[in-house]
């Protein structure tokens, strides 16, 4: 194996993606793991950025060549997954993979890595506050959006399963908070 894995790891809404998009930033030889996904791209998503967006048919048939490293199918009839060509993409570049992932996921990828894996759950101040930014960001319909904060209370359960919790409170204090946990696994 070349390179060490981060894995973040949150309900949706949790502020994961900003963390994960600080530490690309700060120059520590981190490259973004861009996963697949069969859902239809938000407003401002570009393909290969963001996910590489693939149809189900096409997402199942790379299922069933092993082309994955781990999926899920996050919700109802909408796959994901990390293809096992964008982790070696990122190691041939000498860099350490980051993932913005889900639960199931992430918990996926430090058992199949190990040691070798950083595995970090953010955790929002509360399942209120959560609800509050979901609201906010004005992406699901009501029962979308009840879809995700009924997943929300049952990945929080897998909060202690992680190297690392990660309070998301604070902006400014959970980046430098992540960037110490990953600053410390780069140097063990």
């Amino acid at each position: 194996m070349a390179g060490k894995l981060f894995i973040f790891s949150a309900p949706s809404g949790s502020g994961k993606s900003t963390i994960v998009q600080h530490l690309v930033k700060q120059g520590l030889d981190l490259s973004f793991s861009i996963s697949a996904t069969s859902r239809k791209p938000r407003k401002g998503e570009v393909d290969g950025r963001e996910y590489y967006f693939i149809t189900g048919d096409e997402f199942r048939a790379r299922v069933q060549n092993n082309e994955f490293i781990e999926w899920e199918e996050v919700y109802p009839g909408q796959y994901y997954g990390t293809l096992r060509s964008e982790l070696y993409r990122i190691w041939s570049l000498g860099e350490h993979a980051l993932f913005d992932i889900d639960v199931a996921g992430g918990l996926n990828l430090k058992k199949e890595f190990g040691s070798a894996a950083c595995a970090i759950f953010v955790k929002p101040p509360s399942f209120e506050v959560l609800e509050q930014r979901l609201r906010a960001r004005g992406t699901d319909s009501e029962g979308e959006l009840k879809t995700r904060l009924g997943k929300a209370r049952y990945e929080m359960k897998f909060a202690p399963d992680f190297d690392h919790v990660l309070v998301n409170d604070s902006l400014e204090l959970a980046l430098a908070t992540a960037e110490t946990l990953v600053r410390n696994f780069l140097a063990s």
